[in-house]
């Protein structure tokens, strides 16, 4: 099966089934192997930074060894096996459904007007404080957790697969891991932790860049406001503390026609983050499933753009 073939099989299994919880997921034996190598480098390594490099290389190789042993014989086991084993590693590093599942459940509690509960599901899709949180204030965080995982959740993922097939996604994801295990800027992670939080920057480089243009594209498709997604985009991109998640969390912002931003509550403390949009509107429930519908519309386009240049480049490339 062609490689373009097990991306879309892999991504529309996402749509249909998400995350069960009862199935084994690699990112669980990422992390643990996290874990290990983090006590083992820390414990023979006495520079932090370099431990926490020897620790993610350690961490990405391992990971990339593993998916590529699989496919490799499961394929020589027979190349429908190869096929299959291809389309579950891939699948397993799209997390679409389970973004819209997760937000979702944020909304219908807010439906019900349910706060507290809407806080405890919020709380499972962010890393700030959510107890302090009013309404509007667990609808931003919902708004922004979607913007910043439409990329390292669905087309970051996405994006190595169709470079570098099951093997790039994995190692993408091995990746994306690291930086939500160490990448914190607390005592414990702050020189440990900057090899992967940097990793992770570099590696979201240019899909934050693809995927941005792409959400100002699907915001038209969805009639909301693609004109100012492109101005907020090109306006708001760069005033993120993060390299990359600023440009889909603006390209969002502006479709919506909602500011994001403001402050966040870590560990108790408050922490200013820049203001991303223009107040068109105030920021109600009825904001998640509609980032959600332009979630799924922008993945969409985004899958059908990169697999379209990677057949054009290899006929390119057979003349």
């Amino acid at each position: 099966m062609r490689l373009e073939y097990q991306i879309i099989a892999a991504f529309f299994l996402d749509l249909a089934i998400g995350d069960p919880r009862w199935m084994p997921h690699p990112v669980r034996g990422i992390g643990w192997l996290a874990v290990r190598a983090e006590g083992i480098t820390r414990t023979i390594i006495p520079w932090p930074r370099f431990a926490g490099l020897v620790a993610a290389l350690s961490v990405i190789g391992l990971t990339g060894c593993c998916a590529f042993a699989m496919v490799r014989l499961a394929g020589l086991a027979h190349p429908v096996a190869g096929d299959i084993v291809s389309v579950v590693v891939i699948y397993t590093t799209i997390a679409a459904r389970d973004l819209a599942d997760h937000s979702l459940a944020v909304f219908r509690a807010l439906a019900k007007g349910d706060v507290p509960l809407a806080k405890e599901r919020v709380r499972m899709i962010v890393g700030r404080d959510v107890d302090h949180l009013d309404e509007s204030e667990i609808v931003r965080a919902a708004v922004e957790s979607v913007a910043e995982s439409t990329v390292d959740g669905v087309t970051a993922p996405l994006f190595f697969a169709v470079i570098a097939g099951p093997v790039g996604a994995m190692v993408y994801r091995a990746i994306n891991t690291l930086d939500s295990m160490f990448g914190y800027k607390n005592e414990r992670y702050l020189k440990f932790g900057w090899a992967s939080a940097r990793i992770d920057d570099l590696a979201n480089l240019i899909p934050a860049r693809l995927t941005a243009p792409i959400i100002c594209l699907a915001a038209g498709l969805l009639r909301q406001r693609p004109i100012l997604s492109l101005r907020i985009l090109l306006r708001d991109a760069r005033k993120h503390t993060s390299p990359n998640s600023g440009f889909p969390e603006a390209a969002m912002a502006g479709a919506l026609g909602v500011r994001l931003g403001g402050v966040n509550y870590y560990f108790g403390r408050p922490v200013e983050k820049p203001a991303i949009g223009d107040p068109v509107v105030g920021l109600t429930k009825d904001h998640i499933p509609k980032a959600n519908a332009l979630m799924f519309a922008s993945v969409s386009l985004f899958l059908l753009i990169c697999l379209g240049a990677r057949v054009w480049l290899l006929w390119r490339m057979g003349k």
